[in-house]
């Protein structure tokens, strides 16, 4: 093996990076296998890595050619400013749910609800209850997936965060969820089958991307089975596609639900939408 200093790898990742295989995984990876910061690889360009490193450091490369998320590899996920543990078993957290986040703390410090009841529905990874958790310190949040393998995930997250205020339960949806609740809140699968982004999400898991109905049917049963579940004047709000607003606005509306508005993400696409229920 020839010198290879993080230097060498630096000018190696840049002439290797691609749309598919952004220069920051490759930089997120070097810094994984190392064991070290992005400040180390600024201060220290010149140190020289070991035959393990550097194998492991290629082998990973030619996993994430193979379309193999960074997220995978680490094994973990920053979102709203903690960091998640992640597999294959469920999607990868992603900035623009963040917004989703936002949207229902904004919302809830506008009624004054000092200990809100929150459902968060196919929670995945945990990583929206588990926020919402972390943030609402006197909330009672319930989790549920339909994975036990996802759901594995998410205890495990919330045990290491300490969010002893969120609980987990499997269920397929709300079938094995009692109460009433403030603010149920999901990103359910809403990809359609044909879709070509498919493609590019091949190893995250199809149960929670893709939906019947172009990618509507989840958010349907969401949608009317919330109005069992929430309390009078509660909010839902539902992470969708980019061009499906006006699609789930009309679904609110059927439903008879108040004050119904899609919200934007970070990119200014509409990415989900929010409804009050007054019964």
């Amino acid at each position: 093996m020839l010198n290879q200093s993080i230097t060498t790898i630096k000018q190696q990742c840049r002439a290797m990076s691609s749309e598919a295989l952004p220069y920051h995984w490759l930089e997120g990876w070097l810094m994984s296998v190392l064991d070290k910061d992005k400040l180390f690889l600024m201060m220290h360009d010149d140190y020289v890595l070991t035959a393990d490193e550097y194998d492991r450091f290629m082998q990973g490369v030619t996993r994430m050619r193979s379309g193999v998320p960074l997220a995978y590899l680490v094994g973990e996920q920053d979102f709203f400013g903690r960091t998640f543990k992640v597999n294959p078993s469920t999607l990868i957290p992603r900035p623009d749910t963040e917004r989703l986040i936002e949207v229902v703390l904004d919302w809830l410090s506008v009624q004054a609800i000092d200990s809100p009841s929150i459902l968060d529905l196919g929670t995945g990874s945990g990583c929206i209850a588990i926020t919402l958790a972390k943030e609402l310190p006197a909330s009672n949040v319930l989790a549920v997936d339909m994975s036990a393998d996802a759901l594995a995930v998410a205890i495990q997250n919330g045990q290491r965060l300490a969010a002893d205020n969120c609980r987990c339960v499997q269920s397929d949806w709300f079938d094995a969820v009692c109460g009433e609740f403030d603010v149920i809140v999901s990103n359910p699968p809403y990809i359609d089958k044909a879709d070509e982004h498919l493609n590019a999400l091949h190893h995250e898991p199809m149960t929670a991307l893709v939906a019947d109905d172009m990618g509507l049917s989840d958010i349907m049963t969401i949608i009317s089975g919330s109005v069992e579940y929430l309390k009078l004047g509660g909010l839902i709000a539902i992470e969708h596609g980019y061009d499906q607003g006006q699609s789930v606005r009309e679904l609110f509306a059927q439903q008879g639900f108040d004050d119904v508005q899609t919200i934007k993400d970070y990119g200014g696409n509409d990415r989900l939408t929010m409804g009050v229920w007054h019964g």
